[in-house]
């Protein structure tokens, strides 16, 4: 697959969207009904709102991962989940953060970000899913909204002031964090009082969601546990003991919980594996060498029937530094007893791209395309590979009706202005390049490039009309994203 340059990695502050109102006491497994108690200031539809908007600003100040593979991955996963969970009242977003530290975490409008450090630390599928299911059930349990009605009723603050704060901390952390601080009276300590009542409303409540999606319930309290005594007697905390507190009494009542519920002896995730051993490829933070390192550990107490997924790890490093000999040696077996597995074809496309194959990796992507017609990985491997051979149409084609599918993919987009602009089509490389811009909140710098490509389109054609119209939304949503602030 294609890969833009990676962003450099900024300090997460996810504290911010920690959970800090205390849990109802109850050891029954049913939801709280919570709708009331945030109702009064925070509406799910205006939930929604504050979403995209700071998913917007994230997208411009956090290095999101925008890999098609993974984005898939962790999708289908966190829907497996939800299909499972209680109580959901708003559509779920879950993405990947390159970062190397262990975190996790969720905000207003059901999106969960996961940082790529976690899969190094994650044993298998299920201990992943426990903490996606801990994320669920902040959101399920509105616990910021839940924060935001604490503060704004026991300071001398707006809730208003209050979200513009968390707003303006994703855009510009130092100035966000201060803004906090000089808005709130609740201090440091209170917040984490407050968030240890809170974590453990949403274990009870998470572990209940893993276990119904099939996962094994013991994963949350192992893994919990591992964490906790790696960082015991050390004085520097990985981001997620510091926003996600792990006293002993919170790990004592996991596994507790998680004896509620019957063992269950699951198969490693063969997608979960592949997954782990492209982020630590790729995604991890780690040098070649390091990562072809911890790869060759794992091998060594691997299974021989795990191995595969460790070696797709090493043909993926092996592709990146142009060995592309030792990455044939290990990707040409493993296509050809998984030919339907995405990860082994979009690297064999990778590999036919580097060595200018394009007829055969084009052959490839359209056979697999006729069992999965709809597949976003294939789609936009098909369109980049039209794009490097110079079938600049035959890309454009694919990528209209992809960007209509999915209008806040950057992938498309991305692709598009790169082939509008080998063509020479100046005005519709400018709004490709305003959409990317709109997905970053960059709402007037979107639409100067608009209202450039409107000046250079024919007078009183379509394509005039259009970029027109589309000056005027993105006018609206300058505004509505304005009235957040």
């Amino acid at each position: 697959m294609f890969r833009f340059t990676k962003a450099p990695t900024y300090l997460l502050l996810s504290a911010l969207f920690s959970s800090s109102i205390p849990a109802i006491a109850s050891d029954d497994n049913r939801l709280p009904e919570m709708g009331t108690t945030a109702s009064s200031t925070l509406t799910i539809d205006k939930e929604r709102e504050y979403g995209d908007a700071y998913m917007r600003m994230l997208s411009a100040s956090q290095p999101v991962i925008n890999d098609p593979l993974l984005s898939n991955y962790v999708q289908a996963l966190g829907h497996k989940l939800i299909a499972s969970a209680e109580d959901v009242r708003t559509p779920f977003h879950f993405f990947l953060i390159q970062n190397p530290e262990i975190n996790a975490f969720a905000f207003f409008g059901g999106y969960v970000a996961i940082h790529s450090g976690l899969f190094l630390h994650a044993e298998t599928e299920s201990e992943l899913a426990s903490v996606m299911a801990h994320e669920i059930a902040h959101v399920t349990q509105r616990h910021l909204a839940r924060r935001m009605e604490a503060e704004a009723r026991n300071s001398p603050i707006t809730m208003a002031a209050l979200i513009g704060s968390l707003l303006l901390t994703i855009a510009a952390p130092e100035a966000g964090l201060a803004a906090i601080h000089a808005t709130t009276a609740v201090g440091i300590q209170g917040q984490i009082n407050f968030t240890r009542s809170n974590e453990k409303e949403a274990d009870r409540i998470g572990i209940t969601t893993l276990a119904k999606a099939g996962f094994d319930a013991y994963a949350m309290p192992r893994f919990f546990g591992r964490l906790a005594d790696q960082y015991r007697y050390t004085s520097k905390l990985p981001a997620m003991l510091l926003t996600h507190p792990l006293p002993e009494s919170r790990v004592t009542d996991s596994r507790m919980r998680a004896r509620k519920y019957p063992l269950v002896n699951l198969p490693p995730s063969e997608d979960y594996l592949l997954a782990r051993s492209r982020i630590v490829a790729r995604n991890a933070g780690l040098s070649d060498t390091s990562a072809l390192n911890w790869l060759n550990r794992e091998l060594k107490k691997a299974p021989p029937n795990r191995r595969k997924e460790l070696n797709y790890g090493k043909a993926l490093i092996y592709l990146d530094n142009d060995k592309y000999e030792l990455a044939h040696q290990i990707l040409d077996p493993l296509l050809a007893g998984e030919p339907n597995n995405l990860f082994f074809i979009d690297a064999a496309t990778d590999l036919d791209l580097n060595q200018k194959q394009f007829d055969r990796a084009i052959t490839r992507l359209n056979n697999a395309l006729k069992m999965s017609p709809d597949s976003n990985v294939l789609r936009l491997n098909l369109a980049n590979i039209y794009l490097e051979s110079g079938q600049y149409q035959k890309s454009i084609q694919i990528l209209n009706r992809y960007s209509y599918d999915h209008p806040n993919d950057i992938n498309g987009w991305t692709l598009l202005a790169h082939n509008y602009a080998k063509i020479g089509d100046r005005s519709s490389e400018l709004a490709a390049l305003g959409e990317l811009l709109a997905l970053r909140a960059q709402w007037d710098k979107a639409i100067h490039n608009y209202t450039q490509a409107a000046q250079m389109a024919k007078l009183g054609s379509m394509e005039q009309a259009r970029y027109d119209a589309r000056i005027d939304q993105l006018r609206f949503q300058r505004q509505k994203f304005k009235a957040l602030q």
